[in-house]
């Protein structure tokens, strides 16, 4: 059976408020939250630790080149692990107070970086006779801008459309 549209402006029901008449479109939905505080809390530290230890394990085994383990290589990779680890985290506290700019370049700097680290570590230990020093310098160097223009492309999108000038979130 077909009935007629209701107007703009026109009767109102009785016992019926705007609030309650609001349509499911009008209403903003936040996806559901799994873990508690709690839980939040321990993946900022959990987090840069186990991407520290991954990255630390990357550097040590990319400069012994697949030759025996050294004192030299453990303290390197663990080094790397903890200086990895120590700025991810920082950033992870510091940058969502930022504006989004520097809150992309930050990032963009970070991921850099410890690309160029990791990119240099690759068999810069290897003599041959026609590369010279220079010439894998500025290719670690042009690599790792290369990452770089890449990361930020991706973080300044990502927070450009998620965030308004002011860096607090867009609900």
């Amino acid at each position: 059976m077909a009935q007629a549209a209701p107007a703009p402006g026109g009767i109102s029901r009785p016992g019926r408020t705007p609030a309650a008449e609001r349509r499911s479109s009008d209403v903003v939905r936040r996806s559901p939250d799994v873990f508690d505080a709690r839980t939040h809390a321990i993946g900022r530290l959990v987090v840069p630790v186990v991407l520290g230890l991954v990255y630390g394990y990357w550097v040590a085994a990319n400069n012994r080149l697949g030759g025996p383990i050294t004192g030299w290589n453990l303290l390197l990779g663990f080094l790397s692990a903890l200086v990895f680890a120590v700025l991810c985290a920082t950033l992870l506290i510091l940058t969502p107070r930022m504006p989004r700019e520097v809150h992309a370049l930050l990032w963009t700097a970070f991921v850099g970086c410890a690309f160029g680290f990791l990119y240099d570590q690759r068999g810069s230990f290897i003599p041959t006779q026609s590369s010279s020093q220079g010439g894998d310098v500025l290719r670690t160097v042009l690599m790792s801008l290369l990452v770089a223009a890449a990361t930020f492309a991706a973080f300044f999108y990502h927070y450009y459309t998620r965030e308004d000038a002011f860096g607090r979130r867009i609900r």
